[in-house]
């Protein structure tokens, strides 16, 4: 078995990762032994890193002020700013605005926005018109001194500003893709919201509906045929998990667990910590939790118990106490910290984000660790870049390139997979990441699961998975030098995102 596995890594690297050595002793084809995903809402590229990374530094805001030979990065020029083709010109957010309202971001919505690759309908088509909300919003952006703590993060590890949504759409496409490279083999195959609103179309989905393997959801629900990265992973024997906040249930009913934790939203509404259609492997009988039950010790965590790789956040910190840290861990924050607007904000977001990596950067797993920040969907909001269309459609959501088309698909191909979709933010922090860099190649969310495939070698997830089209993370990483792990900890404080001195 040995064997075989060290062939299929020589032969895999000659023609992916030329540069990276097959680490024989752990069954990784880098020197990456733990991958830790961070899972954040709603947000595109330019919202963040417009003008990356030149921020305004305005009194009372912390400064931000770029290293010297800071790479720039396809961001908003003085013209894209001034004389936008949108009905509005961008403009920039301070912290004190940074709770903001969510925009339209359904499938359909999207698409519309992008018109044809002009690029112009933002506010016409996802801009937010309710009450209390600005429409300009959708058009807004935040600068390092209100996320400064991913631009400092940016500074001293990797970032992309070449990454996409897998398609268009919302909350639930982006987490099936992220697990699964797939939002085809839906059951029920056809379901449209009383609104008039489409969610799944032809088995595939395309709006935000909770899974059925799930004792917390609500309302409709459907379930998910295939196979994901869990499976995978289950079968090569490698350690995994799910870990979010808000999933150890607060009681039963009838058997049933009820997630009943919450907190003040920057809405300032109660806001649910646990959001079932944020949890892709609930989906999947074969990586379900749906009772929510509790892994039966620290030391059992990543592996097959009752709990069936599916976890609360606490759950992670426990593993992490008792020498347990799982291979492969995704991390969900709450509601109120996950970033998405509405009910939450860049602040929060930030608070939980310096919280979890400051942590982990303490722990002796470091040295071997790659945190990879990535993001669910664009929330609708504007970004100047026109995605690359790998895959075109043709159904009834699609308005891409006119009603219901999305280009000209091939014969036999899925409608409702228009993509690849909005770009988003993604950032790699790890000491094996290169410095102060900003890779230019074409990703998007089944990068990652791409990147797991190919470093413990478990093959494709098929079906449809667009892991079989996905960009590599690769140029993000530097592995031709020993790494200096006490020397590339990045400790920032999570209330200003500043370095800590």
């Amino acid at each position: 078995m040995r064997k075989k596995f060290l062939s299929f890594s020589a032969v895999f690297l000659t023609w992916y990762l030329p540069a990276y050595p097959v680490m024989a002793a752990t069954g990784t084809t880098t020197p990456v032994k733990h991958i830790v995903v961070i899972f954040q809402e709603n947000e595109s590229f330019d919202r963040y890193f417009a003008t990356y990374p030149k921020a305004l530094n305005p009194r009372g805001e912390p400064p931000f002020h770029a290293k010297s030979g800071t790479p720039s990065v396809n961001g908003l020029g003085h013209y894209l700013l001034s004389k936008n083709p949108n009905a509005a010109n961008p403009w920039r957010l301070d912290r004190a605005n940074a709770a903001i309202c969510s925009q339209d971001h359904r499938y359909t919505s999207e698409q519309m926005a992008y018109d044809h690759g002009l690029l112009d309908k933002f506010m016409e088509a996802t801009a937010n018109r309710k009450k209390g909300c600005d429409p300009r919003q959708v058009m807004a952006y935040f600068d390092g001194n209100t996320v400064t703590a991913l631009w400092n993060y940016a500074q001293h590890y990797a970032m992309s500003d070449n990454s996409f949504d897998t398609i268009f759409g919302p909350s639930t496409p982006g987490a099936l893709d992220l697990v699964s490279g797939q939002t085809h083999g839906a059951n029920p195959e056809d379901f449209t919201y009383r609104t008039g609103d489409i969610v799944v179309t032809g088995g595939t989905v395309i709006d935000d509906i909770d899974p059925a393997y799930d004792d917390c959801s609500r309302g409709p629900v459907i379930r998910m045929s295939g196979r994901n990265i869990g499976d995978l992973l289950n079968k090569k024997g490698i350690t995994w998990g799910w870990f979010e906040g808000g999933f150890r249930p607060t009681g039963q009913i009838a058997g049933k667990a009820v997630c009943g934790s919450n907190h003040i939203g920057s809405n300032r509404k109660t806001m649910a910590d646990y959001l079932p259609h944020h949890e892709p492997f609930q989906y999947y009988k074969s990586t379900a939790n749906p009772h929510h039950l509790p892994p039966l010790s620290a030391k059992t965590v990543g592996r097959k118990d009752q709990a069936n790789h599916q976890y609360g956040l606490g759950d992670f910190w426990a593993a992490i106490k008792a020498g347990n840290l799982p291979a492969v861990s995704f991390i969900k924050a709450p509601g109120y910290e996950d970033g998405h607007p509405g009910y939450s904000d860049p602040l929060a977001e930030q608070k939980f984000l310096v919280q979890t990596i400051n942590r982990l950067q303490k722990t002796p797993f470091w040295k071997d660790m790659a945190i990879i920040i990535s993001y669910d969907d664009s929330d609708g909001s504007y970004d100047h870049v026109m995605p690359p269309i790998i895959n075109k459609s043709s159904g009834a959501a699609d308005a891409l390139t006119g009603p219901g088309q999305c280009g000209i698909p091939a014969a036999g191909a899925y409608a409702g997979r228009c993509g690849h979709g909005p770009r988003l933010p993604l950032l790699v922090i790890s000491p094996l990441a290169k410095v102060n860099f900003v890779d230019h190649s074409i990703t998007d969310q089944t990068s990652i699961i791409r990147f797991i495939e190919d470093n413990w070698g478990l093959g494709r997830i098929g079906g449809g998975s667009f892991d079989e089209k996905a960009g590599s993370l690769g140029n993000m990483f530097d592995f031709s030098k020993k790494p200096s792990p006490a020397n590339r900890r990045l400790l920032l404080n999570a209330f200003t995102g500043e370095l800590v001195k």
